[in-house]
């Protein structure tokens, strides 16, 4: 649940959560006429005759351009019942907060006179819906690409044209795929830099295909390359990769991905196994430390999703870090889904604790409220990475089965899609 912002208790307790209009969901200013021709006869009904400081705070879907208008009208409005709305030094202030909830707008004025505080609102129909979907309208599917025979944890894999690329805490090898299984084709060792976590991260990066390759642990960074054997028999291609060691920031959002918007890296604390929240380009505003995090369309352009390490998932949009509601039963991990299902782009978010069948589950965002987009996909282990595929329109999980009776847990690397229904 998301906690109030001291002084603005009762207008965000009241105040929905933020819903996404369509690109083109600009409305006629007409539309804003009774609403604020309502709220500014209440707000004179309470305050009487005078001057007042007017402010405005956009807490809803509403587009920014709109906003010079309904301040326009409100400021008329008022007039017309001898509320003028300016004096930068009178005493008397009206707050308004223009908000919503899944159906519909709220706007919400405090009226404060000196010491003392009232509250004026209106309900506010909506023209533009948002086309959200039930969760029996996607289904996830999962398809078993590689599993690890190695006592080592997979930390991120990538396909390539004839296989997989596959990222160990100490190694990076490649792998060629077919029909009986998997055959190793190359082996670059990480040089050991630091003291191995207990939950140790990595991302791997690729290009054409996974002919380049980027893998970078806490504390290193490598870069390679792999060749095809023209034997398909043969051990070993002729492949290579260079580590040194580095402390640069790690991509958390790629600018290839159908989601788009800025490139985004953000530092790694290597004696933890979080961010910092320290990123690069920053976003104008601070974030917290955080596990996880995902780029999504949002009506005035890409807003960045996060997981914090208090468990609270955030939304960051405008330079403005808002709490997303319904993400309750979340792990620390998501990643986007570019399904073309329903609103087109959706989260998939493993479940939280950890449990010994782990589960997937689609979640679309049409405000500030996770909203089930589709059924749990029951995973056979405890998911413990999750990302997006380069094109969007799936996404890869880690998953580790746990062995018992000490042997060695196994892990493997799942491909999920979703088909809409």
């Amino acid at each position: 649940m998301m906690k109030p912002i001291k002084g603005w208790g009762m207008v965000l307790g009241l105040a929905g959560l933020l819903m996404g209009l369509a690109a083109n969901g600009a409305v006629a200013p007409d539309q804003w006429e009774q609403p604020a021709a309502a709220l500014a006869e209440q707000i004179a009904g309470i305050l009487g005759p005078g001057q007042a400081r007017l402010t405005i705070r956009n807490n809803s879907s509403i587009a920014t351009g709109e906003i010079p208008a309904i301040r326009r009208l409100l400021e008329q409005d008022l007039k017309a019942h001898g509320v003028m709305a300016s004096g930068e030094e009178s005493a008397n202030a009206i707050r308004v907060t223009l908000s919503e909830n899944l159906r519909e707008r709220l706007w919400v004025a405090e009226i404060v006179e000196g010491n003392e505080t009232r509250v004026a609102m209106v309900h506010v129909e909506r023209e533009t819906t948002v086309t959200s979907v039930t969760p029996d309208q996607i289904v996830l599917r999962n398809e078993r690409i590689f599993t690890s025979q190695s006592n080592y944890p997979i930390l991120a894999a990538i396909e390539t044209n004839s296989g997989i690329i596959v990222l160990y805490p100490e190694k990076i090898i490649t792998y060629v795929l077919n029909s009986t299984g998997s055959r190793e084709q190359d082996r670059f060792a990480i040089p050991d830099r630091q003291t191995r976590k207990r939950d140790p991260r990595g991302v791997l990066l690729s290009a054409d295909r996974g002919r380049y390759f980027t893998a970078i642990v806490p504390g290193v960074e490598c870069t390679g390359t792999y060749s095809i054997p023209a034997d398909p028999n043969a051990a070993y291609a002729d492949g290579s990769a260079h580590c040194h060691d580095s402390d640069d920031p790690w991509p958390i959002a790629d600018p290839g991905s159908p989601n788009g918007g800025p490139k985004i890296k953000a530092f790694y604390n290597a004696a933890r196994n979080y961010f910092t929240g320290v990123v690069t380009p920053s976003l104008g505003v601070d974030l917290p430390p955080f596990y996880t995090a995902a780029l999504l369309p949002r009506p005035d352009g890409a807003g960045l999703l996060i997981n914090g390490i208090d468990g609270k998932v955030q939304l960051v949009e405008n330079g403005a870090l808002k709490t997303v509601a319904g993400t309750r039963d979340w792990g620390s991990d998501f990643a986007a889904l570019h399904s073309g299902c329903g609103a087109g782009t959706q989260i998939t978010a493993s479940g939280s604790g950890e449990a010994v069948t782990d589960s997937l589950r689609a979640y679309e965002l049409p405000a500030l409220e996770a909203v089930p987009a589709s059924a749990p996909l029951s995973m056979d282990g405890t998911v413990t990475a999750l990302w997006s595929a380069p094109d969007g329109k799936s996404v890869f999980a880690i998953v580790r089965k746990a062995a018992g009776q000490g042997k060695p847990d196994s892990y493997e690397v799942d491909r999920v899609t979703a088909n809409c229904n």
